[in-house]
This record gives C-alpha cells, structure tokens and sequence, in this order.
C-alpha cells in the first residue's frame, strides 16, 4: 500500500520525517480507512469529511509517493485471511462468509487486497497455504478459525497477524487478537434455560482445541455450577458442523434421554439437534428447549425459529482488519486483545 511505505519511510528515515496517511487522518479527525476513502476516489464520503481531509492534507503538505524508495520494504499491498479449515468446510458454513465480508470491507477501503488460504490440517505445518504465509507476497495475515495445533507453524511464518478468535495452544500475547464474549453469551443462554425452568440442560458443545469450543463450554458449566446443576454427563462435542450435531445429539439422547434442555455451540450444531429430536417424536420447545449460537442466518428459517446467542460476525471481521492495518502501518506496536459483545436473540425454540 502506498501510505505504508511512506509511514516505514517516516520510520527507517528520521531525518526525511514526511507525514503519512496516519497524520493526515488525525488532522481530519476521521478514521484512517475514510481518510484512504477519500483520497482514492470513493462516492460515499460525506462532502463535510471529503472537505476535512482534503484540507489536511494541504495543510500538511502530504504527498501520495507511488514508488518506494530503494531503502524502503517492499509492500505487496495484499493481506491474506488464513482460514484453519479445510475448503468444504469454508463452504458449507455461513459464519466464513460473513467474517470474510467483514474482514474485505475494511481492507478494501485501505487499499488492500485479499487472498484466501485454507489450510488443511492433514499436512499442518507444510501446508502450501504457510508456505505463501512464509514468502514476500503478503504484508500481513489474518487467522480464522485457528485450532491448537496450529499455534506452532503460524508462530514460524514472520508475517504481522491478527488471530480473529482467542488463540488456543499458544501464549495469547505473542498474537493481537479479536474475539467475542464467547463465556459471556453461553452463560446468558443458560440463565435463560433455568429461568424458564428447564431442570436437565445439556450442551452440544464445540472442538476442544477452539477457543470458541472451549470458551463457551465453560460458560455453559459456570452459570451451572453457580445454580448447582452442572452434569459433566450431559455434555457431548461437536465440530460446529451441522451433521456433527445431529451426531452428537443421538449420543446424548440414546443415554440421557430425561433432557429438557439443549444448547448447542453453534447454530449449525443446533439445526442438527433439532433434526434429531423432531425424528425422535420430541416436541421443540415442549419437550426439549434448544437454543444455538451465532444468530446465523438460518436460525429464523427452521421450525420452529431458533432462540441463539448473537455475535456481531461481521464487525468481528472488520475490528480484526483494523487491527491488522493499525499494526501494519505502525500505529500499534504492542500485541493487543480485543472481545466483543454478545447477546441472546429470543425465538421459539427456548
């Protein structure tokens, strides 16, 4: 990108101290994607912040060079968004697609282009997606769904990266993060399930080796706990896939068929519970309350709506990009941890 390779000037160079885009943005008071907005040509600018940042720009003398200089890095202007999964599973499950629009919509209004990489967990640490990770052709990396056993490849590409997620199997500051409240949301659905009265709540829960997985396990025990009620014998695992819950419900069901309660990890994992139960003769939410997580899309087409725990997908996306630009051109030097907010979305099956 063109603004970085004036902020690396700016800093391999203290005697030829030029203002960036980063100094232009802060004299508009806007953001450094609406300052890049307007300087490339976007329409949907307010003519108020076009004015702004046209006029700091003059004031500050700041020119766009379009050639870096010899002594500067080269920059690819390409970011690649690293998804752990292999590519049916990118496919099939919506949560990608939505962390991808977040994740391009900021980066393409800095001028960044992307490239998706899957990386299959079969071959981990040869995997010709960190191969490209290792090379020049990218500035900077983002890690979606990012499993234990990935920790160590991804700590040897020496890329900036910004984990979307909490990362499992690693030190948690030796990466910038985004997450959400993943602890937080599952206990809300719990205190929901014992306040309607369910007494044997089980949980369909995620990977072990996920942050999500693992968070939202314990958030699912602790509100338990609190009320006294916590069984580990009604706890099952899933992959988030949803074939993986209708797997794991008949495991449940075929030993604790006495359940009045199901929260599943992820929507996907509790359309699958709910396939289950509707074969199994089981009324939802008569018979057996379900309630997802991530306010999918799908989660207001089945029958009957589903009650979810809601996560701002898209924005996790973009607040990771952010992120990633922010370390890229120098503004954040320090490793930081972010999480976002949930919130429990009421429908019909809880």
């Amino acid at each position: 990108m063109l603004f970085l390779r004036e902020a690396d000037a700016a800093v391999l160079n203290l005697t030829d101290v030029r203002p960036t885009l980063v100094d232009v943005a802060h004299a508009a008071g806007v953001s450094l994607a609406t300052a890049s907005r307007v300087l490339n040509g976007f329409h949907h600018v307010r003519p108020e912040t076009r004015r702004q940042v046209v006029q700091a720009v003059d004031r500050l003398g700041y020119v766009r060079q379009r050639a870096g200089r010899a002594h500067e890095p080269r920059r690819a202007g390409l970011v690649a968004v690293t998804v752990c999964e292999d590519g049916s599973r990118l496919l099939a499950d919506p949560y990608f697609s939505r962390i991808l629009w977040g994740i391009n919509r900021e980066l393409a209004a800095a001028d960044h282009d992307v490239v998706l990489l899957t990386v299959d967990s079969a071959r981990n640490g040869k995997s010709p997606a960190l191969r490209h990770l290792r090379s020049d052709h990218v500035d900077g990396a983002l890690i979606v769904s990012m499993h234990a056993r990935h920790a160590g490849p991804l700590e040897r590409v020496g890329v900036p990266m910004v984990v979307v997620g909490r990362p499992v199997g690693a030190d948690p500051t030796r990466y910038s993060s985004v997450d959400v409240d993943n602890h937080g949301g599952a206990a809300l659905a719990v205190r929901h399930l014992i306040e309607t009265g369910r007494t044997r709540i089980a949980t369909v829960a995620g990977p072990k080796d996920m942050s999500a997985g693992v968070d939202r396990l314990a958030g699912f025990s602790d509100a338990l706990t609190d009320a006294g009620r916590f069984d580990p014998g009604l706890v099952v695992h899933g992959d988030f896939s949803l074939p993986s819950g209708e797997h794991a419900a008949l495991r449940l069901l075929d030993r604790r068929p006495d359940v009045d309660a199901i929260f599943a990890a992820s929507d996907l994992m509790a359309v699958g519970v709910m396939r289950v139960l509707r074969r199994l003769g089981r009324r939802v939410p008569d018979d057996v309350a379900v309630i997802g997580f991530d306010d999918a899309p799908i989660s207001r087409t089945t029958d009957p709506p589903l009650t979810t725990v809601g996560q701002p997908v898209e924005e996790l996306g973009a607040q990771s990009a952010r992120e990633l630009l922010a370390i890229l051109d120098g503004t954040v030097v320090e490793h930081r941890q972010a999480a976002l907010g949930t919130n429990l979305v009421l429908r019909d099956s809880a």
